[in-house]
């Protein structure tokens, strides 16, 4: 079993990676970004690394033993003018920056070349953890009726549309009409913005009508930024007044799936997965 070397942004899906690790025995080495890394991941061994340090974060990995990579967690887009890189870092600055006028995946691709390159597998945090991904059909208890399902059927065509132009990975569409896309705001902010529409446009908490869909870009690295939801959003969908979620089976992450069936059951919202 090789060992992985875990480069942890933000949120919950680092932890749950780590903490799979050590059920499952695997060798680990966290690489701990700083200002992004949450303090849960302090126990396990590893090192903290600034996001333009790639020089040390590659020497630590091959000092580690790594044999393989997992880019995992939130990672806000850096200003650039900020940064403080170190000598490897400065010599892909510039690659960087242009990679980033292209779009998010353009600089995702950029960063698993580079590590690629210096004899690394990149694996997807569904490859670390094989059951960490939507499955086929309804997970939970609650199902769509007719009218969400041809909301999910346009929300997850919106949601295509805006990956193609690398914008973002999730749409909400109820009754037919697009409500939202998100963009660099994030799920939530978007869920927060449909919340403030008005009511004859989406349903109510306990009333649900709409659909939130999720799904990667077509060009999209799915080593590194597959689409995610948990517990905060199937929250954020009942306050928006939506009735379900729906995403790609196999290509939509689910963070901390006991709590998200629970909570989704409890809150009315029903979770689709469908063929890709």
């Amino acid at each position: 079993m090789r060992k992985l070397g875990l480069i942890a942004g933000g949120g919950g899906l680092p932890v749950e990676i780590a903490e799979h690790c050590e059920r499952s025995g695997r060798p680990l080495f966290v690489i701990r970004l700083k200002g992004f890394a949450g303090t849960a991941l302090e126990p396990y061994a590893g090192a903290e690394v600034g996001i333009a340090e790639v020089g040390k974060c590659i020497k630590a990995l091959k000092r580690a033993g790594c044999e393989a990579v997992c880019l995992a967690g939130i990672v806000a887009r850096p200003d650039f003018s900020s940064l403080a890189p170190d000598l490897r870092g400065l010599k892909l600055l510039p690659k960087a920056i242009a990679a980033a006028r292209k779009g998010d995946d353009a600089l995702l691709r950029l960063l698993v070349d580079e590590f690629e390159a210096e004899g690394f597998a990149v694996e997807g945090a569904h490859e670390v953890m094989d059951d960490l991904s939507l499955p086929l059909g309804y997970l939970g208890r609650l199902q769509a009726r007719d009218e969400d399902l041809h909301d999910a059927q346009r929300a997850l065509e919106v949601a295509r549309a805006v990956g193609r132009l690398d914008v973002g990975q999730a749409a909400v569409v109820a009754s037919g009409l697009v409500l939202a896309v998100e963009a660099q705001e994030g799920t939530d902010a978007m869920l927060s913005r449909v919340a403030g529409l008005p009511g004859h446009l989406k349903g109510m908490a306990g009333a649900g009508r709409g659909v939130l869909a999720k799904a990667p870009k077509p060009i999209q690295e799915t080593r590194v930024d597959l689409p995610t939801i948990g517990p905060a959003t199937v929250e954020g969908v009942a306050r928006a007044g939506l009735a379900g979620i729906v995403g790609e089976a196999g290509r939509l992450l689910v963070l901390d799936r006991d709590a998200v069936m629970a909570r989704a059951d409890e809150l009315g919202v029903f979770i689709l997965g469908v063929e890709a």
